[in-house]
């Protein structure tokens, strides 16, 4: 069509030229024609190249390869290239941030699996700082030195340790009748409660000594290499080398705030401490004979205080097996329980497993495991608490393998008290597990 209007065109330039120019001698018809043939050419590239552009559009949309405008060249100019990080670059933390244990450390889990420690039976010393006035001094303890008072802290009832310098001979010592004799029997346990702050450096000191009432005793009690030390991840003593926690070692810090359990038993010489579920130190000979506690957190007032709960020291007894084949049946303390609950508590796993391993290594042996409370509370709850503790207990020893028809279970609620409910130490004694041959 276009070219046909180019050609009328012409066609009227022609006349034109002839009617006005005639004089002039040029040859006008062939000056028009050639013109004529380069504007119709030009404007039939110009067609030609427009649909080549769209083509091309068109194929390039189903590649998704459109070109690039200037805006986006000068984005990506503008844009720094992201290069992709290693494994290592990408664990790697900014110079100068706090550290706690390094990521190729895996992070220690709780088992319990092979925990063996197990209480002594016998309770001496119990305090759960059931009743304590907030802000007084804990009433169950003495203090040697320091600065320490009842608190509540993470929802229990705790001993705050504001103040103590137990390189001083500091501390608190426990109150017991028979407390300036020798009142740490030849095989003895102790159990408490310990939180730590994210100073990974704090630790809890203790002497196998009575600080207040037992300096005519042992007078070298106060030397330092007598003293344990218990930290976050670890145990030592001045003459004892530091064993750690699993996954832990010298110049790994754990600023995780924590509570951790701590164990603690003597036989004759051997010392062992646990923290949770581990073991951190076997000292096959102490090398002196233990006679009381003390006990503190080396802190100074308004910088990492400590806080403790859950105190116990009980005498050890024959091993439970011996009771057994004595009396036909054994007691035990060392299954605990959440207040009120059924839910049975990390630390009482040493003794469970046991148990256990006794019934595993004497296939003969069948139980009825029997729960007992204190007298606290109405007779019809505790009766009723009791019967599920008991079952509680022989759920959990189901699952680590015992066949079911060789366990029975029941509650005797408060009805059958071993000592008396009006001391911490009747009540706890009274707060037990039996386990009956039948």
């Amino acid at each position: 069509m276009k070219g046909l209007f180019a050609i009328f065109i012409a066609s009227l330039l022609v006349v034109y030229a002839t009617d006005s120019i005639a004089q002039v001698k040029v040859d006008v018809k062939k000056k028009v024609n050639r013109e004529t043939n380069q504007r119709a050419n030009q404007r039939t590239d110009q067609i030609i190249d427009k649909g080549f552009d769209k083509i091309e559009e068109g194929v390039g949309s189903i590649f998704k390869k459109k070109e690039k405008s200037p805006e986006d060249i000068r984005a990506e100019k503008e844009e720094p290239v992201q290069e992709k990080k290693t494994t290592a670059q990408k664990s790697q933390k900014p110079v100068g941030e706090a550290q706690s244990v390094p990521e190729e450390q895996p992070k220690p889990q709780l088992t319990w699996a092979k925990y063996d420690f197990v209480p002594g039976t016998e309770i001496i010393f119990e305090d759960n700082l059931e009743g304590e006035q907030n802000g007084e001094f804990p009433s169950k303890w003495d203090l040697v030195q320091g600065n320490f008072e009842n608190a509540i802290f993470d929802g229990s009832n705790v001993i705050y340790h504001m103040k103590c310098n137990m390189n001083g001979g500091g501390g608190i010592v426990p109150m017991l009748k028979n407390c300036k004799e020798d009142y740490l029997p030849e095989e003895f346990t102790i159990e408490f409660d310990a939180y730590f702050t994210e100073n990974h450096g704090g630790y809890y000191e203790i002497c196998l000594g009575d600080f207040k009432n037992q300096q005519k005793l042992d007078k070298e009690l106060r030397l330092d290499e007598k003293w344990i030390r218990i930290y976050k991840n670890s145990a030592s003593g001045k003459s004892i080398e530091a064993n750690y926690y699993p996954g832990y070692k010298s110049g790994i810090y754990d600023k995780t705030p924590k509570w951790r359990h701590v164990a603690i038993s003597f036989n004759k010489r051997a010392l062992k401490v646990y923290l949770d579920d581990a073991r951190v130190l076997n000292i096959p000979n102490l090398g002196y004979n233990p006679t009381g506690f003390s006990f503190g957190k080396q802190s100074v007032e308004g910088k990492d205080p400590g806080y403790t709960k859950n105190f116990r020291i009980a005498k050890g007894a024959v091993p439970l097996y011996d009771k057994f084949l004595t009396d036909g049946k054994f007691v035990t303390t060392g299954i605990k329980f959440d207040v009120n609950k059924a839910t049975i508590k990390p630390e009482s796993t040493g003794t469970i497993n046991y148990v256990v391993k006794m019934m595993q290594d004497h296939p003969e042996l069948k139980f009825s495991v029997e729960g007992h409370t204190d007298s606290d509370g109405e007779d019809a709850a505790n009766q009723k608490l009791s019967e599920a503790r008991a079952k509680s207990v022989l759920e959990a020893m189901v699952k680590l393998g015992l066949p079911a028809d060789r366990l029975t279970s029941k509650g005797h609620g408060e009805s059958k008290p071993m000592a008396g409910n009006d001391t911490p130490e009747g009540k706890a004694q009274n707060r037990r597990v039996e386990f009956v041959k039948f």
